[in-house]
């Protein structure tokens, strides 16, 4: 259990991508038509308001042609391309580079980066960070880069009053361009940081509801398979009914006895498998959706006994408090199995499920003796894609044609097992330990040993005389 990579069991199709880059073609062509029409808008307003309204001198028509330059793209992209087009990095980058363009030469006109709306070029360098590929905004990088700093040496007078120039000190126009750059790198650095986690939330948050929708799926086919067992009784019935009155009609030394014998013991072994099938506990019952708190450790740990390791179940209770008959939640079960097959793959020899409970809590650790988790890794655990197990990793005894060997070394295992149990109400915690697992075992040479340790408050999870007169909790 030192990776917290996981399983992701889901197959190629329905995975979502581990890549950590941001998708292309977010842009859609009408929010960069709307931007631009407020720029249009604004930079009007602010000639008019100094030209006219301040009396400064500023070259107004080339500033008013300028403007037109922005006006004729705007015009040219509503008529002529659909607005809701999707804009691949490239032609997004063409748009954002205009306006950067433009942008410049209205500024290098008013007085360049003594101009106070320099503060500009971070627009479109931010929307570039937070919605196009690096590349993309690297490049955009580099020309605003290009663009300020030829400003800081080139450029018309700043607009005054009459025949007064204003001019600042060197020093703090150098200033002034140190500083542009440096708040337009922040910022975009800053905005990428930003949209790549929420995109690695939103991709890992898909993985998650794609895992509980399978379990609903399994769910709901367990109803299925008794609601079948039940509608088929009636019918099974009639024909065992027919076939035993054939029976004794017809003489047993009757060529048609043997067939009617057949048909007997095929009837009784339909019922032998719907009654089977019909004992498959109801998601829906109130009674069969409860278990016993050793139960469900045994239920977690049972698939992975004759695995080569031993696996102990160590319970712990409060002298004055009863085991705990907890409700059967999809995604308790999911996520500890997760968890527990995690421990089992990086276990030397020993794993230990303890369970304890007391008034108040309930709580359920796994305990491993293998490496532990890295300590570069292990405050960052439970987050999507933190991962050292390799992307090539696979499970001893596994198929290479396994789908789910595809999705290993996401870190996407852990993530999904700590959101479903913290949507339940517990509380996840990740450790190394260096104490025994019980009866004498102890941490394997060179290992630390790995644990997960997950507590509720027992009014949550258990299933009381209360709760079972509302029925069990969604999950």
């Amino acid at each position: 259990m030192s990776d917290p990579g996981g399983h992701l069991t889901v197959s190629s199709r329905e995975a979502p991508s581990g890549s950590l880059s941001l998708r292309r073609g977010r842009v859609r062509l009408r929010t960069l038509i709307w931007l631009r029409w407020i720029a249009i808008i604004g930079q009007t307003v602010a000639v008019f308001v100094v030209y006219i309204g301040l009396g400064y001198d500023l070259p107004l028509v080339l500033c008013l042609l300028a403007i037109g330059a922005s006006v004729a793209l705007n015009a040219w992209a509503v008529l002529v391309l659909p607005s809701t087009q999707l804009l691949s990095d490239r032609q997004a980058a063409f748009y954002l580079g205009f306006d950067i363009t433009q942008l410049a030469l209205l500024l290098y006109l008013t007085g360049g980066l003594e101009n106070p709306f320099a503060l500009l070029f971070l627009a479109p360098v931010t929307i570039s960070a937070s919605m196009l590929n690096p590349k993309t905004t690297v490049a955009l990088g580099v020309l605003v880069f290009v663009l300020v700093s030829g400003l800081a040496v080139a450029h018309l007078p700043l607009p005054w009053r009459g025949d007064e120039q204003f001019t600042f000190p060197l020093t703090y126009r150098i200033g002034l361009w140190g500083a542009l750059l440096m708040g337009i790198g922040f910022t975009a650095a800053y905005a990428r940081r930003v949209a790549a986690e929420a995109e690695r939330m939103g991709q890992a948050l898909a993985a998650t509801q794609l895992v509980l929708a399978r379990e609903q799926r399994f769910a709901a086919l367990g109803g299925l398979a008794a609601a079948a067992a039940h509608e088929l009784g009636t019918p099974l019935a009639t024909i065992r009914l027919v076939a035993t009155e054939l029976a004794r009609e017809i003489p047993q030394d009757s060529p048609h006895g043997e067939d009617i014998a057949l048909l007997s013991s095929q009837v009784e072994r339909c019922r032998g498998i719907l009654g089977r099938l019909s004992e498959r506990p109801d998601g829906d019952d109130a009674v069969f959706a409860r278990q016993s708190f050793s139960a469900l450790l045994e239920e977690v740990t049972a698939p992975y006994r004759g695995a080569g390791l031993s696996i102990a179940v160590q319970i712990e209770g409060d002298a004055l408090s009863a085991e705990p008959v907890l409700w059967r939640q999809a995604e308790i079960v999911h996520a500890l199995a997760s968890l527990m097959e995690n421990a089992v793959d990086f276990a030397y020899a020993h794993v230990v499920v303890k369970g304890a409970y007391d008034a108040q809590s309930v709580t359920i650790s796994l305990l491993d003796d293998g490496p532990g988790f890295a300590p570069d890794i292990l405050s960052r655990l439970g987050e999507p894609y933190v991962t050292s197990r390799p992307s090539n990793a696979r499970r001893a005894g596994a198929s290479p044609s396994d789908p789910a060997q595809e999705h290993e070394g996401m870190g996407l295992g852990f993530f999904i097992s700590k959101t479903l149990l913290e949507h339940t109400g517990g509380e996840v915690r990740f450790g190394n330990h260096l104490t025994r697992l019980g009866s004498g075992q102890t941490v394997a040479a060179g290992g630390r040993g790995a644990m997960v340790s997950v507590t509720w408050a027992r009014e949550l999870v258990e299933a009381s005389s209360l709760s079972l007169a509302v029925g069990a909790p969604a999950g």
